[in-house]
């Protein structure tokens, strides 16, 4: 029998290879892709992606879809309270495991494992430890296509958001910047490869600058984004906002 797990889909290139890699492994059965979404603007969390596009993807895929609709900048217990109520609702169909596409920040990995274990699932890590170079060019290799959607002008500029990762733009990436945007740097969009059944179409919109405020309540503070550096809310962040076709 294998193990049934639902699969930790942000729409970019690290999901795109973990799920790549997941599928193939003959001990799991993917059950379902799941997503976060910001509940106000109706976009993937963190990567400013329609949810439109996040369907098609989906469909392409062909494996269902369960969306977390997550407020604005949540507090961690608004979080863990909707991903909670999530997991129990997919534990009673049978789900006993979480894919994840994460590489090598260890206090995340054990975060997600200490939250898993409080209701009885386990995490997996396809991409656990391999070098971020490696699983670049393994991801070109593949055939995998995908577009920068979002970065945090603390490590990159204007010019990298809205670029289709190559060996060019690994290239251009400064030595301080990890090549799978581990530690946040940017984060990306992928629209085709062996994964899908057909590639999913859109177009580019504008380029937008957004900066996010410090909570003004201080036990408002501790957000479910990455926040922890204490000069978080000194940087913004450039979206390429991609449009459905």
């Amino acid at each position: 029998m294998k193990k049934k797990a639902l699969f930790n889909w942000s729409s970019g290139k690290d999901s795109a290879l973990a799920l790549y890699k997941i599928l193939q492994d003959e001990e799991y059965e993917i059950s379902c892709l799941l997503t976060s979404v910001n509940q106000q603007f109706q976009r993937i969390s963190m990567h400013g992606v329609r949810v439109e596009l996040l369907e098609q993807q989906a469909q392409s895929i062909g494996l269902p879809l369960e969306i977390m609709q997550i407020p604005e900048m949540p507090t961690m217990e608004v979080y863990e309270a909707v991903m909670q109520n999530t997991l129990s609702k997919l534990k009673e169909q049978g789900i006993t495991h979480s894919v994840f596409g994460d590489i090598f920040l260890e206090d995340l990995r054990k975060y997600r494992e200490d939250k898993l274990a409080e209701i009885g699932f386990e995490g997996v890590f396809p991409l656990w430890k391999v070098p971020t170079l490696d699983l670049i060019q393994e991801f070109i290799a593949l055939g995998f296509k995908t577009i920068v959607v979002c970065v945090n002008e603390r490590f990159l500029d204007k010019s990298f958001v809205g670029r289709v990762i190559d060996q060019d733009f690994i290239n251009d990436l400064p030595e301080n910047v990890d090549v799978c945007g581990e530690n946040g740097e940017f984060h990306s969009f992928t629209f085709d490869g062996p994964i899908f059944s057909k590639p999913i179409e859109f177009e580019v919109g504008e380029v937008v600058y957004r900066k996010y405020e410090k909570p003004k309540e201080e036990d408002s503070s501790d957000t479910a984004c990455d926040t922890s550096a204490s000069d978080a809310f000194d940087f913004g962040f450039w979206y390429c906002d991609l449009l459905v076709k």
